[in-house]
């Protein structure tokens, strides 16, 4: 009897929390709208409070066994029906929202084309519900079975801020129009000179272009004077060991080269306004040369067309390479200030003991240093972690009755 009624005392307080305040600041904030349903049995006014969430979050992630990681004939029926069950869960959440107005939709899936008309139809709930930030990701089975987004809502949009799109094919019918579009990034998507001219005089505001391991294409031409930020992470194609990909950027102000680049070079025609490059790629190529000459060889390209910069990063095979080509006498052009920074080191030892040795070596006006190095997985790790520590750390404070204290002093 007494457990039953602390259990009540602690729900009873739990509600006390004002909406907004669950919505906004606990429910928004977990990892899936899977979660923020869950999230009903710590209280039953909190039952009704997840259909008001404005961010939506559904990832087949949540229906699959983690020892699942690819298909096989074998195991067809492990493999749809948890797929068909994730299907038919987003169904019944969407006609349970409430809001006319998305802040964020995310769907992570695996794509098989009997899905085809429900994705279109989630991406047209999305669209009129004047989502901002709009991030789809697909994982195919088959390259040649990739979800085709046809829907005229998508191309023709005025609400779109934020969009993240991979492993599928963008085949407009017309014109794109994103006219408040600011962050774009597409990953794996097969591209080409018409398909990128289309998407950057329709989105006529944009600021940050990041394309990942796409590929299909030989020009970069970015005449568009509001994007000032391109990341080039990655390129791979089949048989592309040969291929010279061009950029024309006259206008960007920062420029990142990272990731695997399967292609024989990255040609700047003209970057005359960057102010800061990053260099953290690997390059692999024709096999009558080692990975070492093939980094050392396009990283020289990359320094006598960067000399203008104000700031160079390297990751830590460009500065291996960076070390290689001092070593070997190569000359820098002159440049007014220049940052040498191994950044992402998976040896730092090495890395410090390549600055110690090569410091005297070179223009006076580099200042060559090496920090602790952060990988991007771990900071995402550190992210979700410290989201749910606030989430644990709001519900002890109104299970042990402290929420009402801060509230009394003004906390």
């Amino acid at each position: 009897m007494a457990m039953e009624v602390k259990e009540q005392q602690e729900e009873g307080r739990i509600s006390l929390l004002p909406d907004g305040l669950i919505i906004n600041e606990i429910l928004s904030r977990l990892e899936s709208t899977k979660e923020a349903i869950k999230t009903g049995t710590l209280s039953k006014r909190w039952q009704h409070l997840w259909p008001c969430v404005p961010c939506l979050v559904f990832s087949t992630d949540d229906y699959f066994k983690k020892s699942v990681k690819t298909f096989s004939p074998s195991d067809i029926i492990s493999y749809f029906k948890p797929l068909s069950d994730f299907y038919i869960s987003v169904d019944k959440t969407l006609t349970q929202c409430q809001l006319k107005k998305l802040t964020k939709f995310t769907l992570h899936t695996n794509y098989l084309f009997v899905f085809e008309n429900q994705i279109n139809t989630w991406i047209r709930f999305a669209t009129t519900r004047k989502v901002e930030q709009l991030h789809l990701e697909f994982t195919c089975l088959n390259k040649k079975d990739q979800f085709v987004l046809k829907e005229d809502s998508f191309y023709i949009n005025s609400h779109f801020t934020h969009f993240y799109l991979k492993d599928c094919v963008i085949n407009p019918n017309g014109p794109i129009c994103w006219n408040n579009l600011s962050h774009l990034t597409i990953s794996h998507v097969k591209l080409d000179h018409d398909l990128i001219a289309n998407i950057l005089y329709g989105s006529r505001v944009l600021d940050t272009l990041r394309l990942e391991c796409c590929y299909g294409f030989t020009l970069l031409d970015i005449g568009s004077k509001s994007v000032k930020k391109l990341v080039f992470d990655g390129y791979d194609e089949v048989k592309s060991f040969d291929r010279v990909i061009e950029i024309n950027a006259p206008y960007i102000i920062s420029l990142s080269i990272v990731g695997c680049l399967s292609l024989s070079k990255i040609l700047l025609r003209n970057v005359s306004s960057l102010v800061k490059a990053e260099l953290d790629f690997t390059k692999f190529g024709h096999e009558r040369k080692t990975r070492k000459d093939e980094n050392e060889e396009m990283l020289k390209r990359f320094i006598l067309s960067l000399h203008h910069v104000k700031e160079l990063i390297l990751g830590s095979d460009c500065y291996k390479a960076y070390s290689g080509l001092e070593v070997k006498g190569f000359i820098f052009p002159p440049v007014e200030h220049e940052i040498i920074h191994p950044l992402y080191g998976s040896d730092s030892t090495e890395l410090s003991d390549c600055s110690d040795n090569d410091s005297s070596v070179g223009d006076s006006s580099r200042s060559i240093y090496s920090p602790v190095p952060l990988r991007r997985d771990r900071c995402k790790q550190l992210s979700w972690f410290v989201k749910y520590c606030c989430l644990v750390f709001a519900i002890l404070l109104i299970s042990y009755g402290l929420y009402d204290i801060l509230i009394s002093y003004g906390l």
